[in-house]
C-alpha cells in the first residue's frame, strides 16, 4: 500500500503495420540519439548535484529500462518465472520488479523466479515488494475497485450478502475517465441512500491481495476513501444488509478487506 494519486489513460489501438513502423523508427532514433543524450545527462547531473545527481539520473534510467524489459521479455518471463496462475508480466506501465513483487505476494513464483527475487532482495532489501506500483494501467487480471471506509465507535461499516453469506466493504468498479469521488458518490447514493460531501473526501490508500473471483482476475485492488455524508444509512437491496464489524471480525472478510482492516487497526482507527 502506497499513498500517491495518478490517473492513467490507455492509448488507442493502432494498425499492426503502423506499430511495426513506429518500432523501427524508435529503434533508429534510439541508436542515433540516446548515446549522446546519455553522456550529456551524466555531465548535467554531475554539474548540478555531483555524485548524488548521477545516482538519481541512473536510477531513472534503470526504471525505464526495467519497464522496457517487462514488455520485451514478457513471454519468456511468464514461462520461466511464474506459475500458470501467476500475475503476468507485460504491462508497459509496470517494471519487471513490480510484477515480480506481485507474484511474490501471491506465492506464484517458480523456483527460478524465487532465485531471481532472492538475488534482488539481497542487493536491495525487499526490493520486489517495495517496487510494486499500485498506479499502473489496470489489466484484465486486476479487479479495480473504489471503496468507501466509514468508521463509527471503532467499528467499520460493511455489507453482508444474505444469499452468499459473505461480508465486504462498500465498493464499486472504477470507471475509466470518471473521477473517483463521482463514482463513489453515485454508488453510495444508490446503495445506501446517502449523499457524500465532496469537500470532505480524503484518500486513505490503495490495497491489493489475491482475489476470490474467477479467472482472468488474479488480484483485487481497492482504492479507499473516507468522507462525511448527509442522510441516514439504509440499504434498499433485499439481499444486502449494512452492518458494523470490529477488528475481531476480520476473518469474515476477503483477503484485500483483511489488509484494509489491518491498516485501520495499525493506524488506531479501529479496535
Amino acid at each position: 500500500m502506497i499513498l500517491k494519486k495518478q490517473v492513467f489513460i490507455a492509448d488507442k489501438k493502432v494498425n499492426p503495420l503502423i506499430g511495426m513502423l513506429l518500432f523501427l523508427i524508435s529503434v533508429v532514433l534510439f541508436i542515433a540519439t540516446v548515446p549522446l543524450g546519455f553522456v550529456y545527462g551524466l555531465l548535467q547531473s554531475l554539474y548540478k548535484k555531483g555524485i548524488i545527481g548521477i545516482g538519481e539520473y541512473l536510477l531513472q534510467m534503470a526504471i525505464s529500462i526495467d519497464q522496457l524489459g517487462n514488455v520485451a521479455m514478457q513471454h519468456l518471463l511468464n514461462i520461466l518465472w511464474i506459475k500458470p496462475s501467476g500475475y503476468k508480466f507485460g504491462n508497459r506501465d509496470e517494471t519487471i520488479s513490480s510484477a515480480l513483487g506481485r507474484n511474490h505476494k501471491l506465492g506464484t513464483l517458480t523456483g527460478f523466479g524465487k532465485l531471481i527475487d532472492n538475488f534482488l532482495n539481497r542487493i536491495d532489501k525487499n526490493h520486489s515488494l517495495n517496487s510494486i506500483d499500485y498506479y499502473i494501467e489496470p489489466t484484465p487480471e486486476i479487479l479495480d475497485l473504489l471503496c468507501w471506509i466509514h468508521i463509527k465507535d471503532f467499528k467499520v461499516l460493511v455489507f453482508f450478502d444474505k444469499n452468499k453469506g459473505t461480508y465486504s466493504l462498500p465498493a464499486t468498479k472504477k470507471i475509466k475517465g470518471e473521477p473517483d469521488a463521482e463514482g463513489l458518490y453515485k454508488y453510495l447514493m444508490k446503495t445506501l441512500n446517502i449523499v457524500l460531501e465532496f469537500p470532505s473526501f480524503d484518500f486513505l490508500g490503495i490495497f491489493e491481495a489475491q482475489t476470490g473471483s474467477q479467472k482472468p482476475i488474479i488480484i483485487d485492488r481497492k482504492t479507499c476513501y473516507t468522507s462525511r455524508y448527509t442522510g441516514s444509512i439504509t440499504s434498499d437491496a433485499a439481499n444486502e444488509e449494512a452492518i458494523w464489524l470490529d477488528y475481531g471480525d476480520r476473518e469474515k472478510l476477503n483477503k484485500v478487506d483483511q489488509l484494509i482492516f489491518n491498516y485501520l487497526m495499525d493506524s488506531d482507527y479501529i479496535r
